[in-house]
């Protein structure tokens, strides 16, 4: 090991090449090139082989990160195939989108003084050279199980509960409300960061597999949950959370105000071929216009850079808070101000201006104050700070919370928290309702797509086990009646 590893001290960190601002908006292909087989290697040898592993640590799923590191500095790539899926089900989705400045890679024990190994990159690597290659296959399931397992919602928390449900053998059938299986992965995210065939040969895999998807289907609208629970033996609600949290400001029912999955989703199924109307006639199309776009997490980042790439006159982005305290990935920012995205910090929105459609947005300075309740230092307004931007398009970018899904679903039986979210246990996540099992965003809130992974593999082992003690007991009863 000592030949391959512990090269930090002699090798510099470098990501792939990354194209220049000025070719990578003119397109949503994503922005990063392939590591060369050489360079993977020799970024990987940088690894320190701690210990006590802080990547591994800090990575929700777990992932055996040194462990695959040495394989791909040893150049066993299949090997490092294996080890990286025995614990993730999309590795290289997360090796394009997670924000591994604040997982893996901000833990690592060599980031102070000699920046982090390229986990992200190596990872996306592995698994890209596995597609490549042939070695990732359809699964086949040592032994076929009658039962049937239902899951609502094709997003990273579904899809990873389906690949290990369907390993141990059941019948795996997948409802969306869309037309496309991946969820946020193929409408919420655009292409520069995560390009949709990437999501396609995950989805496609799943399918060659014997897993059923359900497209164009709302449950509610095409059956209720109360039919879905008569037709499975078990359910998994993993519909993640679409509802976007409202902002009560003067001015905010003018048109040319969007919410910005609306945004994200129209210019991804433009991006895909679609028609879409509202970006036909220009309400969801940034071309020509002065944008202005409202949050400072990664949603906020795929706005502004979207914006960039659809021809806006101006981009701006408004946060509350500093650089030093937003929720956003640092390279994403750093990305955006590269693309040409200017940043207004310490700034939040007071009114919109306009007759009928919006013209400005009137914001104003903020400062720092106390501390909230989650240790984070409260923004206050500036007295007599207010400035207009001009706007044509503003975008709310301001987070996620659950839809009504009782209501939704028809299944007014079915508890949820004061917050929305389904109420499920933390140790076995099911629901109050037997056999209806919950995982994800829906759960938690609005999250990570390494922290659905986790949530959806979790779901799937406790599907398993409840399965496993209904067959045993019906066994029992079976063999009872026997002896009768």
């Amino acid at each position: 090991m000592a030949d391959d590893m512990l090269k930090f001290v002699s090798i510099e960190q470098k990501m792939p090449d990354k194209r220049s601002s000025q070719d990578r908006v003119q397109d949503f292909s994503e922005i990063y090139d392939e590591f060369i087989p050489a360079a993977a290697k020799e970024q990987a040898s940088r690894c320190s082989q701690c210990g006590v592993p802080y990547c591994h640590i800090h990575c929700p799923l777990g992932n055996n990160i040194p462990d695959w590191l040495r394989l791909t500095a040893e150049d066993r790539l299949e090997e490092a195939y294996e080890l990286a899926t025995s614990t993730n089900n999309m590795p290289e989705i997360c090796g394009r989108i997670c924000p591994q400045d604040r997982l893996c890679e901000g833990n690592c024990v060599i980031e102070k003084d000699f920046n982090s190994v390229t986990i992200g990159s190596v990872e996306k690597y592995i698994v890209d050279t596995a597609w490549d290659n042939g070695w990732v296959k359809p699964i086949t399931p040592k032994q076929e199980r009658a039962e049937s397992v239902g899951i609502i919602g094709a997003g990273p928390a579904g899809l990873a509960a389906a690949e290990e449900l369907r390993k141990a053998g059941f019948q795996v059938h997948i409802y969306d409300r869309h037309d496309r299986a991946g969820g946020l992965l193929v409408y919420g995210i655009p292409g520069f960061k995560l390009e949709k065939t990437v999501v396609g040969r995950r989805t496609g895999r799943l399918e060659q597999s014997g897993i059923t998807f359900h497209l164009d289907f709302e449950v509610g609208r095409d059956a209720t949950l109360g039919e879905l629970r008569e037709k499975h033996s078990a359910l998994l609600i993993a519909t993640g959370v679409y509802r976007a949290r409202s902002l009560k400001a003067p001015g905010v029912g003018l048109r040319g105000i969007h919410e910005a999955l609306d945004y994200l989703i129209t210019s991804n199924k433009v991006g895909m071929g679609d028609t879409v109307a509202a970006y036909e006639n220009g309400s969801l199309n940034a071309a020509g216009k002065n944008v202005v776009v409202i949050g400072g997490g990664d949603t906020a980042m795929d706005c502004v850079r979207t914006a960039v790439r659809q021809g806006a006159k101006s981009v701006k982005c408004l946060y509350r808070r500093d650089r030093d305290n937003m929720p956003g990935s640092v390279r994403e920012v750093k990305n955006a101000e590269e693309e040409g995205v200017d940043f207004e910090w310490l700034c939040g929105p007071e009114a919109f201006i306009g007759d009928e459609t919006v013209e400005k947005v009137r914001a104003y300075r903020m400062q720092l104050g106390a501390p909230d309740a989650t240790g984070r230092q409260a923004p206050e307004p500036v007295p007599d700070s207010s400035f207009d931007l001009p706007a044509d398009l503003a975008i709310l970018a301001l987070g996620f919370e659950p839809e009504d899904l009782p209501a939704l679903f028809g299944a007014p039986e079915l508890r949820v928290t004061r917050w929305g979210t389904v109420m499920a246990d933390h140790s076995t996540l099911m629901t109050n309702l037997p056999g209806v099992f919950a995982a994800g965003d829906i759960v938690r809130g609005a999250s990570l797509v390494v922290w659905a992974i986790r949530d959806g593999r979790d779901a799937a082992e406790q599907i398993t086990s409840y399965l496993n003690t209904k067959s045993s007991e019906s066994a029992e009863v079976a063999d009872m009646e026997a002896a009768e």
